[in-house]
């Protein structure tokens, strides 16, 4: 019965492991392989293959890491197929590698051990759970060398001393099978307790044991600097100075030897897991001249470094518009968004990124993010999606913009600085990734008057009446303004610098050469970077009020075990891809032994939602259309995006179901079901979906009419261009488009790739689209591919990837 109930299962439910292995054999047999089980399964009527679905199945070789096996068996599997039908297939293809592929695994390993950092005299416990078609057995190993001693699942050192920090892995054994767990790292701190100072548990929050020290050095002698916090898993480490990453400073200690009087400064560290970031005290350090004559030498040094500027808070709000519902849809603002991002919070910032926007939703968010404004803070608004510019004034186009639309209907960028400036802030930078074409619809001329201040930075993604550039690829690149920005924007330098520099680049590039320039405006006078110190001002109180509402965007639901009455066991987690787009994810723990199948799922959402019911609970992230956060989720699970959380009016409420078979309840699954409530997570907490109560962002710019009163609009075509080029391998040949509007860009992973298939080194330019926006699909009709990138490093990578090659060379060694 166990052997039918898992051939009834769809393939598009194998696990990736299966998945990864049973295409390696199916690509790389030229008789036995992929194209000759489409032959096969195409004269089977039920999953018919034709002969346009071997041709997009064998385009996947053009791809990066492509796999044709993988598309047939992706269109087996929405077709129906079942592991018993593949199981039938390969027999007849004759290829036994295939078949061993798909036989059950006799152990498998459920609960990995999880790293981690402890005081020294606590206790140590790492766990390893697995199951076996017979007994398991363990045996913990540290390095390389046995731990005497250990043979059960849970290693537990009581109390952990400095001298058992390092890597453990366990050995799980099962008859003649045995499996490795991944490895665990133990970090031991030294931390001397004062009386009645304690430090409990080490799961759920950080907890910064260890502060680094103001130094006073010599040039010539070596700088160290130590902090350390709690948690498990291991927190990871980034050093800074002067607000900037320091590169390749990523461990508790940073260790700078022969310091030079150029690396005096502000010292501190940032300390994050996948939930939460701290960061350490910031401390001085001073570097003296040591050949200074009774320190006249070194005073003058001191005092001839130029004043330090600060920012008393950097804040920034990022929005990427792209499913517009009366426009031409677009995909490439979303990745822009995600880099930006990641990049502005190494440099501090408090970042909010939003997807889709409507008009209300923006303009609520800007008023989210104008309380946050105070003296002297830094300020940085990014916008992505359809936009215009009339009169010197720009327009951020909302989602549900109609067509045409008008100023009423959109945000004006220059309404917004306006507000900026009353709060006196100390920078205000505006980069505007959106065409800047003459709206012929709107002949409104807001009136708005701006005061002479010296704090104002403009960056255009294009030149005045002109249009932004993207790039059409096989799969997500940057548009042509972020592509240059984002490899510049940790530059220590003034920010007028950083996008001179941008400018330059851009101008360098062959695709947009003469099409697309950098605008930049500016009345900065001082030499303001994005790089600043914070130093809190006179209204830290008030300021740090405001940011704590800010910071709900921020805020996850805590992640949870859920048991149920038949004895399964199952962890629900949360992960955030976007301040509005939540991720969750389903892991069964634990199930009864008597259970031969066992399922979980989650159900049930909220219209005021965008969860798309054909992408819940996938295999794979990818398959959801998570695919930022894609190698930083944990694995084995089913994966579902929510997105639009700003529409979200009550509490999170949604159903896991559990399904089980029996062994002895014949075919019969029994069903479960647990009602979850986790609140209002990330945007949800701000309520952007409310009335425009305050109406900040309309009030100063002046309309002929208000967005409830708009006058009726003609099914004309929204403005903006009405053309494309195309660039074939450095051929320019254009083409004549009705009713285009702004369109947009993705992230530069494949576009040494594309070079190198079209056997050409301007392939990479073969669809470059004006006017910024126009998503890219494979002949899936699906998106091409993954970027693979990591929102979050993996800990200690360098470290345990030479430690595996060590320990199983030292495994061959002894069984010779």
């Amino acid at each position: 019965m166990s052997e039918s109930l898992e051939r009834s299962t769809n393939i598009s439910l194998f696990r990736e492991p299966v998945v990864k292995k049973l295409c390696e054999v199916l690509d790389k047999s030229s008789n036995k392989g992929w194209r000759k089980l489409g032959d096969i399964v195409s004269s089977d009527r039920r999953f018919k293959v034709s002969s346009n679905d071997m041709e997009m199945c064998s385009l996947k070789v053009l791809e990066l890491e492509g796999s044709p096996s993988r598309m047939l068996l992706r269109l087996m599997g929405e077709r129906g197929c079942t592991t018993g039908h593949l199981i039938d297939y390969l027999h007849t293809l004759g290829n036994s590698e295939a078949l061993q592929c798909l036989k059950p695994s006799a152990l498998q390993i459920l609960i990995q051990p999880q790293s981690v950092a402890l005081v020294a005299g606590h206790n140590l416990r790492l766990s390893c759970h697995a199951v076996g078609k017979s007994p398991v057995q363990y045996q913990w190993f540290k390095t390389k060398e046995e731990v005497p001693n250990n043979s059960s699942p849970d290693l537990v050192i009581s109390p952990v001393h400095l001298k058992d920090a390092g890597f453990y892995i366990c050995r799980v054994n099962c008859g003649d099978t045995f499996e490795f767990s991944q490895w665990a790292q133990v970090d031991v701190l030294n931390v001397a307790v004062s009386c009645g100072q304690s430090y409990h548990s080490l799961e759920g929050r950080l907890k910064l044991v260890i502060q680094p020290q103001s130094q006073r050095l010599h040039v010539g002698e070596n700088l160290l600097l130590e902090c350390g916090a709690m948690g498990r898993p291991i927190p990871r480490y980034q050093w800074h100075r002067n607000g900037v990453p320091i590169p390749n400073a990523s461990k508790r200690k940073l260790l700078i030897p022969h310091v030079m009087q150029d690396q005096h400064g502000r010292y501190r560290c940032e300390i994050s897991s996948s939930t939460e970031r701290m960061w350490t005290n910031e401390v001085d350090i001073v570097i003296d001249d040591v050949y200074a004559i009774g320190g006249g030498s070194s005073e003058f040094f001191l005092n001839s470094i130029p004043e330090q500027l600060y920012a008393t808070d950097k804040v920034a709000l990022l929005i990427g518009n792209l499913s517009y519902q009366n426009h031409p849809q677009l995909k490439a603002p979303m990745v822009d968004v995600y880099d930006l991002t990641n990049l502005l919070r190494q440099l501090n910032f408090q970042v909010v990124s939003l997807l889709d926007l409507t008009e209300s939703e923006m303009r609520n968010a800007v008023d989210e993010f104008l309380l946050l404004l105070h003296k002297g803070v830094y300020g940085l608004l990014y916008y992505a999606g359809h936009g215009y510019e009339n009169y010197g004034n720009s327009f951020m186009v909302p989602v549900d913009a109609p067509n045409p639309y008008r100023s009423a209907n959109c945000l004006c960028v220059q309404s917004i600085l306006k507000l900026m400036q009353e709060k006196e802030t100390g920078l205000n930078v505006f980069l505007l990734d959106m065409c800047r074409k003459r709206n012929i619809h709107d002949e409104s001329t807001p009136n708005i008057v701006l005061r002479v201040t010296a704090n104002i930075v403009f960056g255009y993604a294009t030149c005045q009446d002109a249009e932004a550039f993207e790039l059409s690829s096989s799969g997500f690149t940057n548009g042509v303004f972020v592509k240059f920005l984002k490899k510049r924007l940790l530059d220590d330098e003034k920010i007028t610098v950083v996008l001179d520099r941008v400018a330059e680049d851009m101008g360098q590039f062959d695709a947009t050469k003469g099409k697309q320039a950098l605008e930049i405006r500016s009345s900065l006078s001082e030499r303001r970077a994005l790089t600043d110190p914070i130093l809190p001002g006179d209204s830290a109180d008030l300021a740090h009020a405001h940011s704590r509402q800010w910071a709900k965007a921020h805020e996850l639901p805590e992640s949870m075990c859920l048991n149920f009455d038949c004895g399964a066991q199952i962890k629900l987690g949360f992960a955030a891809e976007f301040s509005n787009v939540l991720v969750i994810y389903t892991h069964i723990v634990k199930k009864p032994e008597d259970m031969s199948l066992c399922q979980a799922h989650v159900t049930d959402f909220s219209q005021d939602l965008d969860v798309d019911p054909k992408e819940m609970n996938r295999e794979t992230p990818e398959e959801t259309g998570i695919y930022f956060l894609s190698s930083s989720l944990p694995q084995h699970c089913l994966y579902t995006r929510v997105s639009s959380l700003q529409k979200l009016r009550e509490e999170l409420v949604f159903t896991v179901c559990l399904q089980g078979t029996f062994t002895a309840m014949d075919d019969d699954p029994v069903h479960w079901t647990k009602s979850i409530n986790i609140g209002k997570p990330l945007i949800a907490r701000l309520d952007l979906h409310r009335a425009m109560r305050r109406n900040s962002c309309l009030k100063t710019c002046l309309m002929p009419h208000s967005p409830s009163h708009s006058p009726c609009h003609s099914p004309c075509h929204s403005p903006g261009p009405e053309h494309r080029l195309h660039l074939h391998h450095g051929a320019h040949q254009a083409q004549d488009y009705s009713r285009l509007s702004p369109q947009h860009h993705y992230l530069d992973v494949y576009e040494h790739l594309q070079g190198a298939v079209g056997g050409c080194g301007d392939s990479y330019y073969e669809n470059l689209s004006q006017s910024r926006y126009e998503p890219a699909y494979d002949s899936a009709g699906g998106l091409s591919s993954s970027p693979g990138r990591l929102s979050i490093p993996i800990e200690a990578s360098d470290d345990i990837t030479e430690l595996q090659t060590v320990f199983i060379n030292s495994l061959q060694l002894q069984q010779q």
